[in-house]
């Protein structure tokens, strides 16, 4: 295979939309504007031409019909693959979310199941301001029930779209926009998929564990390169999978370097990092050698302005600031 084979981010997870529907007539695409338009950032084009309004279905502009319609649907034993626009809108159909499909298993004795999954594009670096920009998975990630899963190449999105769809469970797939084209890849040309629940070591290393997911990560690896000059190795787990969480990866890494850097978009007060940095404590404290550090979104809005964005956002800049900060405690 050459480069003329490398797909980005977007194609991958539409190449992976295509295969499962293709591989499984129980699945199929429901959103708004799914259809001959393609979805607002083009992920689904060419599906309405392939497989057909029966099964790329568009909708009114309703995210509370979207999730609604999916979960029944999913319960009557199709395999839904919902399109937010954004993952911001998603808030309108927070009920369907957390109270009524992560609860059905719960709540039908493990009768049914709700296996649907929803597309989210989250993230910001696109100037969308708020709406547009968020990164909701702390809203969904203190809920039993649900799995989230946040991939960070095109490979783990089109093999974690795949496990995702075939998985029996409700799950959350959040996509980085800012990831959609700036990122390509050679894919394997047989069927393949990543497990939901296990981390990627993106880079190993022996002084401090980098603790990340989604678009962070590839700010992650830019920053392990740049410590690497001056001479701080460090480790970047890829968690990949928020729920379940692959605590094993996160423990062993934490183990061998002793020095935790949590880096993730989403804001920093209450965010994912936290609980990870409190799993930390409470099962490796003897491990530590620092303070557990965490670079993450500022507990405001996304701003609208570009370097009132940068301000917010975490950067690479600010995960090598704090990492030389905890190298040199």
């Amino acid at each position: 295979m050459t480069d003329n084979n490398e797909v980005t981010y977007l194609e991958a997870i539409r190449q992976a939309l295509a295969e499962e529907m293709e591989r499984d007539s129980s699945v199929f695409v429901i959103g708004e504007d799914v259809g001959a338009y393609g979805g607002a950032f083009g992920v689904t084009k060419g599906l309405h031409e392939r497989f057909g309004e029966q099964r790329v279905i568009d909708t009114p502009i309703s995210e509370a019909l979207i999730v609604g319609a999916a979960t029944g649907a999913a319960m009557l034993g199709t395999r839904p693959v919902a399109e937010m626009q954004f993952a911001d809108f998603v808030a309108c159909g927070f009920d369907q979310v957390v109270n009524q499909a992560a609860t059905m298993r719960y709540r039908m004795n493990g009768r049914v199941s709700v296996p649907w999954v929803i597309r989210m594009p989250s993230g910001g670096n696109i100037h969308g301001s708020m709406y547009h920009s968020q990164n909701p998975e702390g809203w969904f990630f203190h809920t039993p029930g649900l799995k989230i899963v946040t991939p960070s190449t095109p490979y783990d999105a089109k093999g974690l779209l795949k496990a995702a769809i075939r998985d029996d469970d409700p799950v959350l797939f959040f996509e980085y926009k800012y990831l959609y084209r700036r990122l390509k890849q050679v894919l394997p040309e047989e069927d393949y998929i990543v497990p939901l629940g296990k981390a990627d070591i993106r880079r190993e290393g022996g002084d401090i564990s980098v603790i990340t997911y989604g678009s962070q990560a590839q700010h992650a690896m830019a920053a392990a390169q740049q410590l690497a000059d001056e001479g701080i190795d460090c480790e970047v787990v890829d968690l990949r999978s928020l729920c379940p969480l692959d605590t094993e990866a996160v423990m062993a890494s934490v183990q061998k370097t002793g020095k935790v850097l949590i880096t993730h978009e989403d804001w920093k007060r209450g965010g994912v990092g936290a609980e990870i940095a409190a799993l930390i404590s409470e099962e490796l404290f003897e491990h530590l050698d620092g303070p557990i550090r965490r670079v993450a979104g500022l507990d405001i809005p996304v701003p609208f302005s570009p370097p009132l964005e940068e301000f917010y956002l975490p950067t690479v800049e600010k995960i090598v600031s704090a990492a030389r900060e905890l190298a040199a405690y």
